[in-house]
């Protein structure tokens, strides 16, 4: 018995074990972090709860400093034509808009849709129920632009639940928490290790997927596209099972509207996709079609898209890096 001692107090003293209990400690801690920020931020008025989301992204500009770097750089490749002091208040703006975001965030489980509908409404919403109504699926393009946390959790509460396909958290316990904040009104969620299975079983199924598309890929899961006419490697997925299931393919975007002081959910028309029967062809002109369309987007709403993601970090054969 004392050597089974011995031997066991040796296994949980080892540079392994000791790690683990970091990481099993350092993962609740972010668990209770994140469940604290949420219960304090969602009991605040809305008014309040922005401001203070206001100045969580006054912080992180001040003090992250290479997430700052990168988005100017990336505003660099995008907007050559603008000034360094221009490029900078469309990234400080962005700052305010996470913050915001956070905020949403923190205050959806409360959400009731009589009060959401007092800040955000619909444009376009004939253009989804029309693609829906096919019965063939609808594959929502959208990206990290305006509040797209919002933006599905309230198409879910006006009684249109759809799917989710996003990357899990490595924090499992906090995944779990925020993936049920997200599906608090019947949306689900689509892993995207997951990815091809699930979004096929949708489509045969006739449901709504929204698809994040504006996210660095790798090959083969990801090809090159223009993107603010610099190369990018954009997720295939979406144009093949497109084309395979003749799924609808429209844009979703829940956009800040600073005049109205309110969030517009738009949808636009469905999308014309290329179908030459040349899969691989097709399957490229359709992806370079969902990065343009996102573009267009983001060029009419530059402050509310996520300039800190390295979005061209993945490049061509031969070409230099663009990030240090």
């Amino acid at each position: 018995m004392r050597t089974l001692k011995v031997l066991n107090d040796f296994a949980q003293s080892s540079p392994a074990a000791v790690e683990a209990r970091d990481e099993t400690a350092r993962e609740a801690l972010e668990y209770w972090a994140v469940r604290g920020l949420v219960g304090l931020v969602g009991a605040l008025p809305r008014p309040v709860a922005r401001s203070v989301g206001a100045v969580i992204g006054w912080a992180c500009w001040n003090l992250l400093g290479g997430l700052r770097k990168t988005g100017l750089r990336n505003l660099k490749l995008a907007f050559r034509e603008k000034t360094d002091a221009e490029r900078e208040e469309i990234l400080r703006k962005l700052y305010k808009t996470l913050g915001w975001q956070i905020a949403e965030f923190c205050k959806m489980r409360g959400y009731t849709l009589e009060e959401a509908s007092q800040f955000v409404r619909y444009e376009g919403l004939e253009h989804y129920l029309r693609a829906r109504d096919k019965g063939r699926g609808v594959l929502v393009l959208t990206g990290h632009l305006g509040a797209w946390e919002l933006s599905s959790f309230y198409h879910s509460l006006r009684g249109y639940p759809m799917s989710l396909v996003i990357r899990r958290l490595d924090n499992a316990r906090v995944d779990a928490f925020v993936n049920g904040i997200r599906c608090l009104h019947g949306n689900r969620v689509i892993h995207k290790d997951d990815f091809a299975r699930g979004l096929l079983t949708a489509m045969h199924n006739g449901e709504t997927v929204g698809i994040l598309m504006d996210t660095n890929m790798t090959p083969p899961q990801g090809v090159f596209v223009p993107f603010f006419g610099v190369e990018a490697c954009t997720a295939s997925g979406l144009a093949r099972v497109a084309v395979r299931t003749g799924a609808a393919v429209l844009p979703g975007f829940l956009l800040w509207e600073e005049s109205e002081q309110r969030y517009v959910l738009r949808f636009g028309e469905e999308l014309e996709l290329v179908k030459t029967g040349n899969a691989q062809a097709d399957m490229l002109a359709n992806t370079a079609l969902f990065a343009a369309t996102t573009e267009s987007y983001i060029r009419r709403y530059p402050e509310q898209w996520l300039w800190v993601h390295r979005r061209w970090k993945t490049r061509p054969e031969g070409e230099e890096k663009i990030y240090p």
